[in-house]
């Protein structure tokens, strides 16, 4: 039996829990004797208490933005120390990450957020723990709280994130740049009719970042304005306010969709689009990639999506619709960059330059590949 412990952080419907699944689900495609199981480790030491940092958590966001993003960049991102240590963490988990890996025993564990993987790199330096651990990072950088030396395997988004890697003492042979995973249905082709039926004289457009209910989008959505040009299909997750708001407005252009829990129908509804106007959340940000679909960029939230802007921004992956508060004209701007030869070439060159970085092997083939190798 192949038994993989996969470790997000807090029960939050993040990244870290899409590439969980979605690396678990293609796992048991290859193979139905993986065992797999996925554990959050705040919840298994301190059960209901998570539901109160994860409140906590999104209220700080949400209220106290500026202020996040400050505390997380001085924290885990600027200044830079090798080898720093949490004790605040260690003295909250490190006693249960060693209770956790005794009663599980897996024979792989891999990290989906940077704070188990600080506690097994932790146990990992202190014991014989001889478990093989995987990082699987979901955002474009690296912060300080990622286990780095102890931990067996690095798959990451990009071949800078393998340089920093490859500087910070980690062997070539260990780095695998697999890109941010994906659900292996978010990776099927759909019939290349679809995108024939559709009228030529506008563009369909996918909006998405409402779910965690932050205002932006809403504020985005009234100040689009449309003109038949574009229509709107506007992803309201589980944002129940959001999607009311959408469908009082009875526009035409603007379609508010639910929750889709089906990878099959949101496959589709990428192939049916083209572009996106999102937030730099690293797993939609990586579907995206993968689909080599046209990215927008009108919001961030702060810390982490700041710092994924930053990423794609420079490697001329994403428009950023800066300033689109004061525009007059945003339907107009959008238009005119789907329009422009020029801005698509330059995209179409970055991505292909993106996803010449990535590996050729299957990730699910690749973890397959490592339990082989342990025995």
């Amino acid at each position: 039996m192949k038994s993989i412990l996969f470790m997000p952080f807090l029960q939050i419907s993040s990244g870290h829990h899409h590439v969980a699944d979605g690396i678990m689900e293609g796992l048991q495609e290859i193979d139905d004797s993986f065992q797999c199981e996925k554990v959050d480790i705040l919840s298994y030491s301190y059960g209901k208490t998570e539901a109160f940092v994860s409140a906590v958590y999104l209220k700080w966001i949400h209220i106290f933005p500026s202020f996040y993003s400050w505390i997380y960049r001085k924290s885990v991102f600027e200044n830079k120390v090798n080898d720093k240590r949490f004790r605040l963490y260690e003295l909250l988990f490190l006693f249960w990450m060693k209770k956790l890996i005794e009663e599980k025993n897996p024979r792989l564990i891999i990290c989906t957020h940077a704070l188990p993987s600080y506690m097994l790199s932790q146990i990992k330096q202190r014991t014989k723990q001889s478990t093989p651990v995987i990082n699987v990072y979901t955002d474009y950088f690296i912060n300080h709280i990622w286990g780095i030396k102890e931990i067996d395997y690095h798959f990451v988004p990009s071949s800078m994130m393998k340089d920093y890697l490859i500087d910070r003492g980690i062997e070539s042979n260990r780095i695998h740049v697999t890109g941010i995973p994906i659900h292996p249905k978010l990776k099927e082709n759909i019939k290349e009719n679809i995108k024939k039926t559709k009228k030529r004289n506008k563009y369909s457009i996918l909006l998405s970042g409402g779910n965690l209910g932050t205002g932006e989008l809403k504020k985005f959505v009234q100040k689009l304005q449309p003109k038949g040009h574009i229509q709107y299909k506007v992803l309201c997750g589980k944002n129940a306010k959001l999607f009311q708001f959408i469908k009082e407005l009875e526009n035409p252009w603007i379609i508010p969709l639910s929750y889709i829990s089906s990878k099959e129908e949101m496959n589709l509804l990428y192939h049916e689009s083209d572009a996106i106007i999102t937030k730099p959340g690293g797993v939609t940000i990586s579907e995206c990639l993968f689909k080599k679909l046209p990215i927008f960029v009108y919001h961030s939230l702060p810390g982490q999506e700041e710092l994924n802007l930053r990423f794609l921004k420079k490697e001329g992956l994403v428009f950023h619709l800066e300033g689109w508060r004061r525009q007059s004209n945003l339907e107009e701007q959008i238009q005119n960059t789907l329009d422009s030869k020029q801005q698509n070439k330059g995209l179409s060159d970055s991505l292909n330059a993106y996803h010449e970085e990535l590996a050729n092997e299957d990730i699910s083939e690749a973890i397959n590949q490592i339990l082989i190798r342990y025995g």
